[in-house]
């Protein structure tokens, strides 16, 4: 029994790469499509905090904290682009780095969204048909706030548009082995701070 906790280790970090191809394979197979409308559990209401937060081109809510709020702009802009909300990516991001772009994880996710990048600790992740992440952009790229934010937000609306929902693409963004447990954080980060 003295090698089951190498085996426990390896089955997890084995389960979270197959998840992280198939969250790969799905996005890099979506077909973006204008004018698709997403249907939420809630939709959103306009206050009139929020409607002065739109004057100055941000859309995330004030209640979030400061090491978020200082990507607001960036962060409206790119969820606006991709026709999501918000409030979504900016719920990710806490959940994910807590604003901090600087941020790598373990498992060597890089950035505000933490994405797998196919260099660093992530090239020695080797798949079926080879490294795993190979498709995706270097550290160096994901390294840039703006491009890091852009790519995790057409991942996560590729896979909406993919899985219909929200809450089935959280759990394919996030971690393979919690099941929807990263995705049911997410929804209540952003249900508490919209």
């Amino acid at each position: 029994m003295k090698n089951g906790p190498s085996l426990v280790i390896l089955g997890t970090i084995l389960g979270s790469l197959l998840v992280g191809l198939m969250g790969w394979m799905l996005a890099k197979n979506v077909k973006f499509q204008t004018g698709v409308e997403v249907a939420y559990a809630a939709a959103p209401t306009q206050s009139a905090e929020a409607a002065a937060q739109a004057d100055d081109g941000c859309l995330v809510s004030h209640k979030f904290p400061e090491g978020i709020m200082q990507w607001c702009e960036m962060i409206s802009s790119i969820a606006s682009q991709a026709e999501l909300p918000p409030n979504l990516i900016a719920a990710i991001i806490l959940q994910e780095s807590g604003g901090d772009s600087s941020a790598y994880s373990a498992s060597g996710a890089v950035g505000l969204m933490q994405v797998m990048p196919r260099d660093g600790l992530a090239a020695s992740f080797e798949c079926i048909n080879g490294p795993c992440f190979a498709g995706r952009p270097t550290i160096e790229e994901l390294q840039d706030p703006r491009f890091n934010v852009e790519y995790g937000t057409q991942m996560l609306a590729g896979l909406i548009s993919k899985l219909g929902s929200p809450r089935e693409a959280l759990k394919a963004y996030g971690p393979m082995d919690v099941d929807y447990s990263y995705a049911d954080k997410v929804l209540a980060i952003y249900d508490r701070y919209r």
